[in-house]
């Protein structure tokens, strides 16, 4: 496992690799910081590493850059599945945590609940990457981001799912 800070518009992230898939991105001041990092992961320049700084320049310049390269986060059942549903919500599109909870249940058999939902995100691994920002409460509503709810609104900004003029989630896209 390895590890580097990068910088972005909206602070410092660390990002962790295991020399082939990206483990980790965690805004540095964020909810769960480096929670599948083992402590004193030394800090080494990979490949992996340049990738990502371009995917996250790319993706702070307002472009929908693909993921290219691989993503690997690990978790339990619950919420390695809840990551991949994740992953499948497009860029300038929003999810709820009980919708979440619906495309989970085939996978794992039960409907988990928007709060074990709501947990499984929280606890992303893989902030930006693995979009857990778009996700929003049932009515529409703002609520959880590890990396603070400034970030998550920034975020949804530059994506286009969040009024400028207010904090109203823009449900359907022009």
């Amino acid at each position: 496992m390895r590890q580097k800070q990068l910088a972005t518009p909206l602070g410092t992230v660390t990002v962790a690799s295991d020399g082939t898939a990206l483990t980790g991105l965690w805004f540095n001041d964020q909810q769960h910081f480096g929670s599948t990092l083992p402590p004193g992961t030394p800090t080494e320049n990979l490949a992996i590493f340049d990738q990502i700084n371009t995917w996250l320049t790319g993706y702070f310049a307002g472009q929908q850059p693909p993921v290219t390269f691989p993503v690997r986060p690990a978790g339990t059942r619950l919420r390695e599945a809840v990551w991949a549903v994740l992953r499948t919500i497009p860029y300038g599109e929003v999810r709820t945590y009980g919708e979440l909870a619906k495309a989970v249940t085939p996978v794992i058999g039960h409907n988990p609940g928007a709060r074990a939902v709501g947990n499984a995100v929280g606890h992303n691994p893989i902030s930006l990457v693995i979009p857990c920002h778009r996700v929003i409460g049932r009515t529409g509503e703002l609520v959880g981001y590890a990396g603070g709810l400034d970030r998550k609104k920034t975020l949804l900004r530059l994506e286009g799912c969040l009024s400028t003029e207010s904090d109203q989630v823009v449900l359907e896209k022009k």
